[in-house]
């Protein structure tokens, strides 16, 4: 099922990942988007205030992945001090059994376990933990909840589609290009990819114009799709089912997305998009100072989607960013990635290392700031 609507406008990584980086240029393969700006200042804090000292957290269980940030504020934005990812396959088996499966709650847990473990250590004042699309559709997702909360006392927020669109807006947008024209930013997740069409101008938060969130992510999309991996043939005719699906989910938004439009931008948040865009940079190893903020031309990404797409698992296993853990994941990634590009013929993406826990650690700082 597709979830959309037209809302009414709106209002980070290794530690000190975004603080004091400026716009940098490429030589050939790429260039660099402007950082992230800091959060509103306008609340009485000053440098050394009572704000700075605070630590808050952000963590965010998608269908695939564990990933947890904390930082504190800062002149430039916040500082990052501790920083955890961890591939738990939430959302495993869950398009045919309808649950999260119990191997797949004690993965969960025992990343979620570390996480409350930083928590402690660090001081945390102030934290937000949100689930995303598996709980979302599992019949036992409040389950789950529960347990997370007896075992690790972390409380998990099950967010709607549209919160968490919202939130990797927030976190990501100052990496859109500079220009006036309309802008496209995807999250492309373990279980569904949000699209949000936005008119940005200025440094402040885009205005949300539009947007769709399909129930295709790399892992459910992976899983729709059984096939034999050592067979050519097959592998080209189940790369064009899984683009034929998410082109069919992509097509109530696409359908009102602006024609013609002038110096259109885009910008995507996903380990799909910083896979990709290590392998055009033939990185021996991932660098997320390297590709956070990366411009690649388009045209290099739909190359790269249609070399993996055509590779055999053990192939694309010993290719450099993308190993055993995300082989068998990269093609449902390209084939969204494809269907986005074809809705929305940028010339460049902007490749986004930051999104949902950025967005809440923004939002948490601001609100925090205003209740004192």
């Amino acid at each position: 099922m597709v979830q959309q609507s037209r809302p009414s406008p709106q209002s980070s990584g290794p530690s000190g990942g975004y603080v004091g980086k400026h716009a940098r240029s490429g030589s050939g393969n790429g260039s660099k988007a402007a950082a992230i700006p800091p959060p509103a200042k306008q609340r009485g804090f000053s440098s050394a205030g009572a704000r700075d000292r605070r630590s808050y957290a952000a963590i965010d269980l998608g269908t695939n992945n564990c990933r947890l940030l904390i930082a504190k504020p800062s002149a430039d934005g916040f500082i990052v001090v501790d920083a955890f990812s961890r591939i738990v396959r939430l959302g495993e088996g869950l398009a045919s059994s309808g649950r999260i499966s119990d191997a797949a709650i004690d993965r969960a847990i025992a990343a979620l376990s570390v996480c409350a473990d930083k928590l402690r250590r660090r001081h945390v004042t102030l934290a937000r933990s949100v689930a995303t699309e598996a709980c979302r559709r599992a019949s036992n997702g409040s389950e789950f909840i529960q347990r997370v909360y007896r075992e690790t006392g972390i409380a998990l927020d099950i967010i709607s589609a549209q919160e968490e669109a919202r939130l990797a807006v927030l976190g990501c947008h100052a990496l859109l290009e500079p220009g006036d024209g309309p802008a496209l930013i995807f999250d492309i997740g373990g279980g569904s990819t949000e699209l949000v069409l936005v008119d940005a101008h200025g440094d402040g938060a885009p205005h949300i114009v539009d947007w769709v969130s399909a129930p295709w992510g790399v892992v459910s999309l992976t899983e729709s799709e059984a096939f034999d991996h050592d067979d050519p043939a097959e592998r080209l005719a189940a790369y064009g089912r899984m683009r034929a699906r998410v082109s069919e989910a992509f097509l109530p938004l696409a359908r009102r997305l602006p024609r013609n439009a002038q110096g259109i931008r885009l910008l995507g948040t996903s380990g799909t998009v910083t896979t990709l865009a290590s392998l055009h940079l033939n990185l021996p190893r991932y660098d997320r100072q390297v590709i956070d903020g990366l411009i690649v031309p388009c045209d290099a990404m739909r190359a790269i989607s249609d070399r993996l797409s055509g590779m055999a698992l053990a192939e694309r296993q010993q290719l450099p960013c993308i190993g055993t853990e995300r082989a068998d994941l990269v093609v449902a990634g390209c084939a969204i990635l494809e269907s986005i590009l074809d809705i929305w013929p940028a010339e460049r993406l902007g490749v986004a290392d930051r999104g949902i826990r950025e967005g809440i650690l923004r939002g948490l700082m601001d609100r925090d700031g205003r209740a004192m």
